[in-house]
């Protein structure tokens, strides 16, 4: 058996929230993080991000979709090797491996389907470096919701802290783990993250989010429409469970006739609401601290509509323990291509719904012709 060692990773992240991607790299052995190197965000180019847009919701079922597909991927593939590139030109430093996830354009777990576009093979020629990418078939491939995944690099980071504890990740969707006294873990997507804000005010303003909570603090909360949202036939799902961005899209049309305002607040405020009915509903004991990380983080109105629905528990952003509040899921798919490439799982029955604990992942070798798996 090989010995375990520490390696210095990347990690490429491309959320639902459709702003970037993120990168970030750690020194870690999959078990344990030594060390949290540089980071940062890159923000698509419009016309990147319009053409992942036009492809969201759909499937290579049919010729024209397939090369439609293709060529998005191709571009985002590119994309994210030039990323790898100013990085390492900006920071320098040398990797073994990147955990590249790629960005999901359809996930349906209920019928055993998830896609993730994005190049492996030709990402590790464009690099020189390993890469491991699709971590979410095998989960899906026996059974699993092949989502979240995060949860495993969640109880990494802590490792020391008193239980019961919970991370919240809000990205397009919204994603919680739970770590118990004994450090068992439960996680599932809690419902609508960043996403509804955005499409919403993208349609009505002209703007791809509500930076910092601006409009939703001037509007005022439609409570009646948010209670008709909470009453979609996912929120009455137990955990293990996940959801496509888009799932809530037929619903979000009751915030038509509202002003631009009102319905960045009221969107919000459905976002909230999610995560508290969550916590209220599905977790076997509530947390002493909700540590929140991803992009809604950075949204002051959302993290006080969080508060006020949960009294008893405090909220904290990420940003305060002093992780990157941006970088935490880039951190965690470079810290599960280092598992991959020790064959540790990345999934389990608490956080997914799979059987087994699944490893995950497959990796491609840079100008390799052989077996990727």
């Amino acid at each position: 058996m090989d010995i375990i060692k520490k390696v210095n990773a990347l990690g490429l992240m491309s959320g639902t929230s459709l702003d970037g991607v993120d990168i970030a790299a750690i020194t870690t052995d999959g078990i344990d993080v030594y060390e949290f190197g540089p980071a940062m965000t890159v923000p698509y180019e419009d016309g990147l991000r319009e053409k992942i847009r036009s492809v969201l919701g759909k499937k290579p079922d049919d010729l024209e979709n397939a090369r439609q597909i293709c060529a998005v991927e191709q571009e985002l593939t590119r994309f994210h090797a030039e990323v790898v590139k100013d990085f390492i030109e900006t920071y320098g430093g040398i990797y073994e491996v990147i955990g590249f996830h790629g960005h999901t354009i359809h996930h349906e777990p209920q019928n055993g389907y998830t896609h993730q576009i994005g190049d492996g093979r030709l990402l590790a020629d464009l690099t020189g470096i390993k890469i491991v990418n699709h971590f979410r078939n095998a989960d899906i491939s026996a059974g699993g919701q092949g989502a979240p995944l995060i949860p495993v690099y969640h109880a990494a980071l802590c490792g020391t802290m008193e239980k019961p504890i919970a991370v919240l990740n809000i990205g397009g969707v919204s994603n919680l783990t739970w770590i118990g006294v004994n450090g068992e873990m439960l996680a599932f997507d809690t419902g609508p993250g960043n996403a509804p804000v955005n499409d919403w005010v993208l349609r009505h303003g002209g703007m791809h989010m509500d930076y910092n909570g601006k409009l939703a603090i001037q509007g005022q909360v439609n409570e009646k429409i948010v209670n008709a949202l909470m009453r979609h036939k996912f929120f009455a799902q137990y955990p293990p469970k996940s959801i496509d961005r888009d799932i809530f899209k037929d619903k979000l049309e009751n915030l038509e006739g509202l002003s631009l305002e009102d319905g960045a607040a009221t969107a919000t405020a459905f976002t909230a609401e999610a995560i508290a009915y969550s916590l209220a509903m599905y977790v076997p004991q509530l947390p002493e601290k909700l540590i929140v990380c991803g992009g809604g983080a950075n949204n002051p109105t959302l993290m006080r509509f969080i508060r006020q629905r949960l009294h008893n528990v405090e909220v904290v952003s990420a940003s305060e323990l002093g992780w990157n509040t941006d970088a935490v899921e880039a951190q965690g798919f470079a810290y599960m291509a280092v598992r991959r490439l020790n064959n540790m799982p990345i999934s389990f029955p608490g956080t997914t719904g799979v059987p087994v604990p699944m490893v995950g992942g497959e990796i491609h070798k840079p100008e390799s012709s052989g077996d990727h798996r």
